[in-house]
C-alpha cells in the first residue's frame, strides 16, 4: 500500500491571533474577476470587493451575497444610535477569537483598536482569549458575544442585565447581539471555505 504524503501549503498559515493584515485563500474556486456580471457586481455592493477571492466566491450566489453584505453594512456602519463602532467591532473580534477564526479576528480586532484607541486591550483579547480582563463594559460585551457563539440559547437575561449595568441601552444591546450573531455565522462560513495566509 502506497504511503500518502501530504504536501505543506506553499503559503504561510498564521497560527496565532494577530491584528496584522492577512490574506485568505479559498479551497473552492471563486469566480474570476473577468467573469463577474453586472448582477454579481451589484451584489458586491462595493466595487473594490471584486478583488477579494472571498467575495468572488460568494458571488456564485449573488442574491445570498447581496443580503449578506447589506446585513453586514447595516450592523457595522449604521451607527446613528446604539453601540459605538469600536464596540460593534469588539463583539465581532471576540466572537471570532472564540470560534478560532484567525482571519476575521484580525480584521475586526484591527477595527476595534483603531476606533477605540485601546490597542493594548484589543491585543490582550487576542493574546489571552475571551477570558481576558478588559474592564467591565468590554467584559460584558465579550461575555454576551461568547454566550451567543457557544450555544445561542445560553445567552439570556443575566447577559442583558450585565450589559445594562455596564451602560448599554436597548439599541446598544441589540447591536452586540447582531454583531456577535452575524460573525458566529460568518466565521463558520469562512472556516469551511478556505484558510488565512500571511500577507505577502
Amino acid at each position: 500500500m502506497a504511503e500518502t504524503v501530504l504536501t505543506p501549503p506553499a503559503h504561510g498559515v498564521p497560527v496565532a491571533f494577530t491584528r496584522d493584515q492577512l490574506d485568505w485563500l479559498p479551497w473552492v474556486e471563486p469566480l474570476a474577476e473577468a467573469e463577474l456580471t453586472e448582477r454579481h457586481r451589484a451584489a458586491l455592493i462595493d466595487a473594490a470587493r471584486a478583488k477579494s477571492p472571498y467575495f468572488r466566491l460568494l458571488a456564485r450566489d449573488p442574491d445570498a451575497l447581496e443580503a449578506r453584505t447589506r446585513t453586514d453594512k447595516d450592523i457595522f456602519y449604521n451607527t446613528d444610535a446604539g453601540l459605538p463602532r469600536a464596540e460593534r467591532e469588539l463583539a465581532a473580534a471576540a466572537t471570532s477569537r472564540f470560534n478560532g477564526c484567525i482571519y476575521c479576528a484580525s480584521v475586526h480586532a484591527r477595527f476595534s483598536a483603531t476606533y477605540s484607541k485601546r490597542v493594548e486591550d484589543v491585543q490582550r483579547l487576542l493574546d489571552e482569549g475571551v477570558g481576558a480582563d478588559l474592564g467591565e463594559r468590554w467584559n460584558a460585551i465579550v461575555a454576551a458575544s461568547v454566550a451567543l457563539s457557544a450555544t445561542p440559547i445560553s445567552f439570556g437575561p443575566a447577559h442583558v442585565q450585565r450589559l445594562r449595568q455596564a451602560g448599554l441601552d436597548d439599541l446598544a444591546i441589540a447591536d452586540v447581539i447582531q454583531g456577535a450573531a452575524f460573525f458566529n455565522w460568518a466565521n463558520r462560513l469562512m472556516l469551511s471555505l478556505g484558510e488565512p495566509a500571511t500577507a505577502g
